[in-house]
C-alpha cells in the first residue's frame, strides 16, 4: 500500500489521516466495496468512477493540456490535483477547453507490480478498512448497533415485468388522473404514466425531454413537481443537470401539460433557475411544493470533494441550500418572486441570495414535507463517514462543511456566532454509503408504522424505519433490504410508499402490514 516502488496507494489516497487525497479517502473503503468490488475496482479502474474524482482535462490557449482531479473552481481559477499531488493552477482567461474523461487517473497495471499473494494481501488490508465501533455512545442520534426487525416488510413489484423502467429516479402518483403514477427515468430523460386502472398495467409516455436534457453518467432528470393548481394551470416543474461547452449546471424550469393531462403540451420550457455547476457531483436531489404553496428546491454543494471553497456556508451562493421561491410572482431580476417570509428577503446586503430559505447541506438527495405536521425532512449525503436524516426549518444552518453527522470536519468556514443544527439520525460506512430519504408514513392510522419516516440507502439497499421526539431519535430499525439500489421512494395520495429501483427499473410497493414496527 505503501511501496512507493509497487502499488504506492498512499500517494493517492487518505486512510486515517493520512497519506494524499487525489482519489478517495480509503478509512472506511472495507464497509463501502464487497471483497469482488475491490478486486474489480483495482483491476479496471476506469469502469467505475466514484464522483467528484473523475479525471478533468484542460487545455489551455497555447495549447498546454493539464490532467488532474478537480480540487477547486472559482471565477478566477480551477485547481487541479495531479497523481503526484502536484497541485496545478490554471486561470480562468487562460482556458481554451475543459472536459471530464472517461480515463481514471488512478493507473492500471497495479496487478503487474506486484506478486499475487502481494495483490491478495492489498484486498484484504483494504477489506479491514472499517468504520471503527463507538466505544461510547456519543450522542443518542448515532447508535453504533441498528436493529433489524425479525419479519422485515415485503417489497412488491407494484407492476409487470415488461413495464420495468430505464434508470428510473422518481415516482409520483398523478395529481389530476386517478390510479395513474408519474415516473422519471434519469438519463434517458423519459417522463413515462403508468395506469393502474381497472387492475390492468399500461406504460404510456408522457414527455420524451431528450434533446434538452444531457445524458452523460452524472447528468439527466432527477425530480418533477406538479404546481398545487395544477388541475387548473397543467404547469409542472423539473430539475435536472446538463452539459453545454464543458460547463455543468443544474436547471430548474417549468412546462405546461396538454389539456387532457396525459403528455406534455409541447411548449417550450420556461427556464427558473440554471445554476452553475463547479464539478460533477452534489447537485442536489429534490424539488417540491410545501403546504404555503412555494417551490422548494434542495441543492447540493456543488463539489469538488469537502466543499473546498465552502458553497454550503456562502450566503451568495444557491450550492448546499434549500431554496425557497414563488413560481406564481416574478421580480425585475428573475423568473420567479422571493417569498416576503424568506430569512433573507430583507437583507440589506446586496450578495446575499434572497432565495436560501436554509444553509449548511451537502448533497440532500430527496426530501419530502410530512403532511400531518409540516416538517420538512431530508437524507443528506455524507462525506468520508456519516450519512444524516435531518427536520430543516427556515433560517436554519444545518453545518456542513463544519460538521459531518455530529462530528467536526473542517473548521475553515466555522463561524463563533453561528448555530448549526444537528441531524436527528446519522449512520457510518458499515450500514451505508449514500443515503436516500423519503418520507413520513401517514397511510394506515393502524399501522405500527404511522408517524414513522422510512428511508434507504443507495449503495447498501437498507431500508429503515426511525421515529423521533422534537428532533431527537426515539428509535430506529432496518425494516428490509432491496435487490436493487433505491433512487427514490414515492408516496401516493393514500400514504402508501413506494420504492423505485435504479438498477433493474423496477417499482415496488412497501407493504407495512407484512410485519410490525417495534
Amino acid at each position: 500500500f505503501e511501496d512507493k516502488e509497487k502499488a504506492n496507494c498512499k500517494s493517492c489516497h487518505k486512510v486515517s489521516g493520512e497519506g494524499e487525497l487525489v482519489g478517495p479517502d480509503l478509512s472506511t473503503i472495507g464497509d463501502k466495496y464487497s471483497r469482488q468490488d475491490l478486486i474489480d475496482t483495482i483491476l479496471d479502474p476506469s469502469a467505475n468512477i466514484s464522483p467528484g474524482y473523475s479525471t478533468i482535462v484542460i487545455v489551455t490557449t497555447e495549447g498546454i493540456i493539464h490532467t488532474g482531479i478537480l480540487k477547486s473552481a472559482s471565477t478566477e481559477e480551477i485547481v487541479l490535483s495531479g497523481t503526484d499531488g502536484a497541485t496545478i493552477k490554471i486561470e480562468i482567461d487562460e482556458i481554451n477547453q475543459r472536459r471530464t474523461s472517461q480515463i481514471s487517473v488512478m493507473p492500471e497495471g497495479t496487478e503487474d507490480l506486484i506478486s499475487k499473494q502481494e495483490f491478495m494481501d492489498l484486498i484484504a488490508y483494504l477489506q479491514d478498512l472499517r468504520e471503527p465501533a463507538l466505544e461510547v455512545a456519543r450522542s443518542i442520534g448515532m447508535p453504533d448497533e441498528i436493529g433489524v426487525l425479525d419479519k422485515t416488510v415485503q417489497l412488491n413489484p407494484f407492476h409487470l415485468a415488461k413495464h420495468c423502467f430505464d434508470q428510473p429516479v422518481w415516482i409520483s402518483e398523478h395529481p389530476v388522473l386517478e390510479d395513474v403514477f408519474v415516473v422519471l427515468e434519469h438519463r434517458t430523460a423519459k417522463i413515462w404514466l403508468l395506469s393502474k386502472k381497472a387492475g390492468r398495467d399500461l406504460k404510456m409516455l408522457f414527455s420524451d425531454l431528450s434533446t434538452e436534457v444531457s445524458d452523460g453518467p452524472w447528468e439527466g432528470l432527477v425530480c418533477i413537481a406538479f404546481h398545487p393548481n395544477f388541475h387548473q394551470n397543467r404547469r409542472y416543474y423539473l430539475k435536472h443537470e446538463m452539459m453545454e461547452e464543458g460547463q455543468r449546471y443544474t436547471i430548474v424550469v417549468e412546462k405546461l401539460a396538454s389539456e387532457n393531462f396525459l403528455s406534455d403540451s409541447g411548449r417550450a420550457s420556461r427556464q427558473l433557475l440554471r445554476i452553475e455547476q463547479p464539478a460533477d457531483n452534489h447537485n442536489g436531489g429534490t424539488l417540491l411544493f410545501g403546504p404555503d404553496g412555494y417551490l422548494y428546491i434542495g441543492m447540493g454543494d456543488g463539489g469538488p470533494q469537502e466543499d473546498p471553497l465552502g458553497h454550503s456556508q456562502n450566503l451568495g451562493q444557491l450550492l448546499g441550500k434549500i431554496l425557497r421561491i414563488d413560481v406564481d410572482q416574478y421580480n425585475a431580476n428573475h423568473q420567479y418572486g422571493i417569498p416576503d417570509d424568506n430569512p433573507f428577503s430583507d437583507s440589506s446586503d446586496p450578495e446575499i441570495r434572497r432565495e436560501i430559505w436554509a444553509v449548511g447541506l451537502r448533497e440532500p438527495w430527496r426530501m419530502s414535507f410530512d403532511p400531518l405536521t409540516g416538517d420538512l425532512w431530508a437524507g443528506d449525503v455524507g462525506q468520508v463517514r456519516f450519512e444524516e436524516v435531518t427536520i430543516i426549518r427556515s433560517g436554519e444552518n444545518h453545518g456542513w462543511n463544519i460538521y459531518e453527522g455530529f462530528e467536526i470536519f473542517s473548521s475553515r468556514y466555522r463561524q463563533d456566532e453561528t448555530t448549526y443544527v444537528s441531524p436527528i439520525f446519522t449512520y457510518g460506512r458499515k450500514y451505508g454509503v449514500s443515503i436516500t430519504g423519503g418520507y413520513v408514513y401517514r397511510g394506515n392510522r393502524q399501522s405500527s408504522f404511522y408517524g414513522a419516516y422510512i428511508f434507504g440507502d443507495f449503495e447498501s439497499r437498507r431500508i429503515w424505519a426511525l421515529t423521533q421526539d422534537q428532533r431527537r431519535l426515539t428509535r430506529i430499525r432496518q425494516i428490509g433490504q432491496a435487490s436493487t439500489r433505491i433512487a427514490s421512494f414515492g408516496v401516493d395520495r393514500h400514504g402508501e410508499i413506494y420504492l423505485v429501483g435504479y438498477d433493474n427499473g423496477t417499482i415496488y410497493h412497501l407493504d407495512l402490514s407484512s410485519t410490525h414496527f417495534e
